[in-house]
């Protein structure tokens, strides 16, 4: 598959106070057409700053200070305001993690994604019309022109999911950033939003990165995943080797953390995730680590072992 985004040794970090925290250190991905990219890890990691880097839509304390984010062989980082503008909703759409507070109430979904096809494709009336229930077809709001009229308040919360995923349809773009869409839905609705975005990818090509925290999600959908702790990606494969193979001490953490009725209990990692005021030398999972050696671990940052061609960990510990 053509890789069309890449993101290249970004580093990115915050101001607090007089100080300057790193919090995002050397991150690399790439994402090819027609692929859904997981990026997995608990609260906190990175995952959604890293994908907030390739909009551009960063706090103003935030500052990236080293590595590229190459999209169809341009670098967005270089872009100005006005470029990203039409890069952002057009090319690259948004899934927001929170859909019940993501529509203007004051509006009808239908003026909000009709604003939408004006602003990016410049279209109106029955033209713009036609493509906006053409894509509450596509993921399936049932009575699409009546809906157009509905209020934010008049849908449920996987209805809300929709008409934003409907937002991104209509625009045709590219690529879909998903940050935890199914947060806060139920299960039922959770696969409904799932399947609405495996089809999207199927039949439109279009590419995702999804960001979350649930493996079991990710094993039904991604096609690879890159699992992030303390804003590094500690690994990263292709979905059969890497849960049939997972070799990170932190994936087997996640993975063992799983509910599993033939263990009867649920394991723990024990600790939290290091602040980014922390300064944790060697790896920086080691303090949470169970099979961390002192000697080895706490000193030197672990190297990116590579398992397969398209598989690998940062840790020590690996033999080769």
């Amino acid at each position: 598959m053509q890789k069309f985004l890449e993101i290249k040794n970004l580093h990115l970090g915050f101001r607090k106070d007089e100080n300057f925290y790193e919090a995002i250190h050397g991150v690399s991905f790439d994402l090819k057409k027609g692929e859904l990219h997981a990026l997995v890890g608990e609260s906190g990691c990175g995952k959604t700053v890293t994908a907030m880097s390739i909009l551009k839509l960063l706090p103003k304390t935030a500052q990236i200070t080293q590595g590229e984010i190459i999209f169809n062989g341009e670098n967005l980082l270089n872009y100005s305001s006005s470029k990203m503008n039409k890069i952002r909703g057009a090319k690259i759409a948004l899934i927001p993690q929170d859909p019940m507070t993501s529509l203007n109430p004051l509006y009808t979904v239908g003026n909000q994604i009709l604003e939408v096809l004006k602003l990016h494709k410049n279209l109106e009336g029955t033209e713009a019309e036609k493509i906006a229930i053409e894509a509450f077809d596509l993921v399936k709001i049932p009575d699409a022109k009546n809906r157009l009229k509905s209020y934010p308040h008049e849908f449920s919360g996987g209805m809300k999911q929709r008409a934003i995923i409907a937002m991104a349809l209509a625009c045709d773009s590219e690529i879909i950033i998903a940050d935890e869409p199914t947060t806060a839905l139920d299960v039922t609705i959770q696969a409904q939003i799932m399947n609405i975005l495996a089809d999207i990818k199927k039949e439109k090509q279009t590419s995702i990165i999804l960001i979350t925290h649930d493996l079991a999600l990710v094993h039904e959908n991604a096609d690879r995943i890159s699992v992030m702790y303390a804003g590094e990606i500690v690994e990263e494969g292709e979905n059969k080797e890497f849960f049939s193979n997972p070799k990170h001490p932190y994936t087997n953490a996640l993975l063992n953390s799983l509910p599993n009725t033939d263990k009867g209990i649920l394991d723990t990692i024990n600790g939290k995730p290091p602040t980014i005021e922390e300064i944790i030398s060697g790896c920086k999972f080691h303090p949470r680590c169970k099979c961390c050696q002192t000697d080895i671990c706490t000193i030197n940052e672990p190297p990116a072992k590579i398992i397969t061609p398209d598989h690998f960990a940062k840790c020590a510990l690996i033999s080769d």
